[in-house]
């Protein structure tokens, strides 16, 4: 009975472990009050937009804080977001290139590609809300 016990405790432990940073599947995002985007836009064309960054916040939760850190602030798994120079256009370039192909190096995913899943606007609205927090920590 012991032995139930403990196989019961640690499948409850591991099962609590697994799901502790949320669903792992990309969602989409409902931009509903942003203009539509072209794919190949490279320059952030909500900067500063409020509705873009409120959406931006709830898309960022929902697809990236799991490995780049709740409120941008990484635990040293993924890069710190809040790095990437606001309003630098080629750092935009960078950010919407990275976000759409994702990141593999020797085989090995290091950032899938959202590119399928997200629509540009929410891509930039998800840079637009990064865009807005401190960086005196980093």
């Amino acid at each position: 009975m012991k032995s139930l016990k403990k196989v019961v405790l640690v499948a409850l432990a591991t099962s609590t472990l697994a799901f502790g940073h949320g669903d792992v599947v990309p969602h989409s995002v409902e931009t509903k009050g942003l203009a539509n985007v072209a794919d190949d836009v490279i320059v952030n064309p909500f900067r500063g937009n409020e509705k873009a960054i409120e959406i931006g916040k709830g898309a960022y939760n929902t697809n990236c804080a799991r490995c780049h850190g709740l409120g941008a602030v990484s635990g040293g798994v993924a890069p710190d977001l809040r790095a990437l120079d606001a309003g630098d256009d080629d750092i935009d370039e960078y950010f919407v290139t990275k976000v759409i192909e994702g990141a593999v190096r020797n085989g090995n995913v290091y950032m899938p590609p959202f590119g399928e899943v997200l629509s540009p606007a929410a891509i930039w609205s998800i840079r637009s809300w990064v865009e807005t927090l401190p960086t005196d920590d980093l």
